[in-house]
């Protein structure tokens, strides 16, 4: 009987430590792809820092080298939309719309086909090439696609079965890292890219953007991505101010939106016959135009609008129509098919209309700039939630909470009455649709087979 009591405990000891390997195993798999979102969001975000340094550097502000951007802006984007084209599709704009869709694909390859560590790479050196050539984008968008690629992957190898929340856990992680912005990670995951949230997702979504943002933190410190704001909205005084730059402003965001959605339309159907010759003549058309702007601004224009939209916050006046010029840049950016998000340029167009209007009103630049952003931005990805909780951690001033709340559901209601449509939503419509087309032609072919 000593004998089978010792064999039998022997037994259950075992099964607890395949039990325990079994449990340890996904959870590890996991904190590590976390951490890892942490580490590249880091390096990704000093690589785009100095790729911008090195495209202002190149181009000087006098002489010569003030008019080479009308050669290398449209050679760059060439050389982005043929490479993203030939060696990396799927990472074609700003990579959140993948992240979507990646969440209502349930195949693993239609899945691998915007989600893969090969997209990774690419998304991450293609965006930097789009800034060291002075393309209006962001490394924002594109954090959440490498982020949500990485925790794919980790899903993959720790073999967990909850893809769809390990996809959000991934894109809120990204933007955590990229902004040092947690709380707008998760605002972000619940409001943009749930919309139907899952309450078994919150544990993954709250682990990720801890141990993503400690990575970030142990590398760069605690930081407000902005800087600190100073102004405080006065009670009666700049209320027509909160006003005029919610409605404004997410009347000139939804316009935004409107245009990117039908030129994106409009070009696809173009570029059907000959995907990749067309593609090209877009990008360089795009990438010319990009660089008309840019010097006739004098070189503002150019790269992700973090300079200007800080200066604003401080309280240095942008020039009057600098909105203007930005919101084409973007636009043009965008639609020309090379990777990089709009989070960043979106920001920097609402700092400048709202310098404008606080111009207008005789208000402080700072409280204006910060006004304007919630405003255009809510109106743009109409995400007012991710919108003002976004501006209040990258400027770490809670005096303002309010009016930012105000200005950003009066831009996103306003945006709902111009476009019912959110802007990657419908993007992400494209790569469902892709999947799907794919799926028919491949069954189409085993049944001719």
């Amino acid at each position: 009987m000593a004998g089978i009591s010792r064999k039998y405990r022997l037994l259950r000891r075992s099964q607890a430590m395949w039990v325990s390997r079994r449990v340890w195993q996904p959870r590890l798999v996991f904190w590590a792809g976390a951490i890892s979102i942490g580490l590249i969001s880091v390096l990704f975000a000093l690589l785009a820092d100095r790729a911008q340094a090195v495209f202002h550097v190149m181009t000087g502000n006098d002489g010569w080298r003030f008019y080479l951007p009308l050669v290398v802006t449209p050679l760059g984007f060439v050389l982005c939309a043929w490479l993203a084209h030939s060696f990396f599709p799927g990472s074609q704009g700003s990579g959140i719309p993948q992240a979507i869709a990646a969440r209502h694909l349930r195949d693993e390859d239609d899945r691998s086909r915007i989600l893969s560590l090969k997209l990774v790479v690419g998304k991450i050196a293609l965006t930097i090439v789009g800034l060291a050539c002075g393309a209006s984008i962001g490394r924002e968008g594109p954090t959440v696609q490498v982020g949500a690629s990485v925790m794919l992957q980790a899903a993959r190898w720790g073999g967990m079965a909850q893809a769809r929340g390990l996809i959000l856990a991934g894109s809120a992680a990204g933007i955590a890292a990229a902004f040092n912005t947690p709380l707008a990670g998760i605002v972000f995951a619940i409001e943009e890219m749930g919309r139907a949230y899952e309450a078994r997702t919150n544990g993954l979504v709250l682990t990720a953007v801890i141990l993503a943002g400690l990575a970030s933190l142990g590398l760069l410190g605690n930081y407000t991505y902005f800087g600190v704001a100073k102004d405080t909205v006065a009670f009666a005084a700049d209320w027509p101010l909160v006003l005029a730059c919610g409605i404004i402003g997410g009347g000139v965001g939804a316009l935004f939106s409107l245009l990117a959605l039908k030129v994106m339309r409009r070009i696809r159907r173009w570029n059907a016959l000959l995907p990749l010759p067309r593609a090209l003549v877009v990008a360089a058309v795009c990438g010319f135009a990009v660089a008309i702007i840019g010097v006739a601004s004098g070189g503002l224009t150019f790269g992700t609008g973090y300079v200007q939209a800080r200066g604003a916050i401080e309280g240095t006046p942008l020039p009057a129509f600098f909105f203007v010029e930005k919101f084409a840049a973007g636009l043009l950016s965008m639609v020309s098919g090379i990777p990089g998000g709009l989070f960043a340029p979106s920001l920097a167009v609402g700092a400048g209309l709202g310098s404008t209007l606080g111009l207008a009103f005789g208000t402080a630049t700072g409280t204006a700039a910060l006004l304007g952003m919630a405003g255009y931005f809510a109106g743009v990805v109409q995400a007012p939630m991710t919108a003002f909780v976004i501006i209040l951690e990258m400027t770490g001033n809670h005096d303002n909470v309010i009016a930012l709340m105000c200005a950003a559901m009066l831009g996103y209601g306003t945006a709902r009455l111009i476009s019912n449509e959110p802007l990657y939503h419908a993007l992400s419509r494209v790569f469902i649709a892709e999947a799907i087309r794919r799926r028919r032609a491949e069954t189409s072919e085993a049944v001719k087979a």
